[in-house]
């Protein structure tokens, strides 16, 4: 199993590009998007400045980065189908000039080191084959100083929150991605038991930690949503 979770998420997500970000924010209860406002919001970043999105996908987080800051973007994701839907919600959005689309896996960044003003990944970390290499990774192409924020989904701590969460990504979620489709229901499946591990494994004060011995400074993390969400951020050393 970790010797292949990027390639999970590769079969899992590249056959949902057209309908990711609608049923994302549907099966978030509206969630999702501002997850995405809120990660966006802990970089510095301004015109004159380069953020990478990592695993950008359709470009959500990308559009937000433009539309926030105004900032240069280039997105990278491993999915050529994903980078489709992306390349297409750009275009609408009139930021071709601003973002620029690369096929790459993010444990293998195609980038010099200190590459970027920024970075932002969603919705990554659970899929890092080698979690403290991958930070390490996403580190080198920063610029000294520059922040890295990073968003993925948490368990809720607190026993009424958890109780709810349980019922819905063991019952409701599966439920809810079989009456979408196929995938959608595979996506259901699969979701609850990811991020229960995931949490297992790297609970956020360890996540912090790794972060730390990865090179970087001023680590900090943000539940939202009772704690479905987690953004953690810092700045490279």
């Amino acid at each position: 199993m970790a010797e292949t979770r990027t390639g999970i998420a590769r079969g899992l997500f590249a056959p949902l590009g057209p309908t990711y970000d609608r049923y994302a924010n549907v099966l978030s209860f509206g969630q999702d998007p501002r997850w995405r406002r809120f990660l966006v919001s802990r970089l510095p970043v301004g015109p004159e400045d380069t953020v990478l999105d990592v695993a950008c996908g359709t470009a959500a987080v990308s559009l937000e980065l433009v539309r926030q800051t105004g900032c240069a973007v280039v997105g990278v994701d491993q999915s050529a189908e994903m980078l489709a839907e992306a390349r297409r919600r750009i275009v609408l959005a009139a930021a071709t000039e601003h973002v620029r689309l690369v096929e790459a896996s993010a444990e293998q960044l195609p980038f010099d080191d200190g590459s970027f003003d920024g970075l932002t990944a969603a919705y990554l970390l659970r899929y890092l084959n080698d979690l403290p290499a991958g930070l390490r990774e996403l580190g080198r192409v920063l610029r000294p100083g520059a922040t890295a924020a990073l968003l993925d989904f948490g368990v809720p701590p607190q026993p009424v929150p958890r109780v709810l969460w349980d019922l819905w990504v063991d019952i409701g979620l599966p439920l809810a991605g079989r009456a979408i489709s196929s995938g959608w229901h595979e996506v259901g499946r699969f979701l609850g038991g990811s991020i229960r591990d995931f949490d297992d494994r790297w609970p956020v004060s360890r996540l912090l930690a790794t972060m730390r011995e990865a090179g970087f400074e001023d680590v900090q993390a943000r539940r939202l949503s009772l704690g479905g969400c987690t953004v953690v951020w810092g700045r490279r050393a």
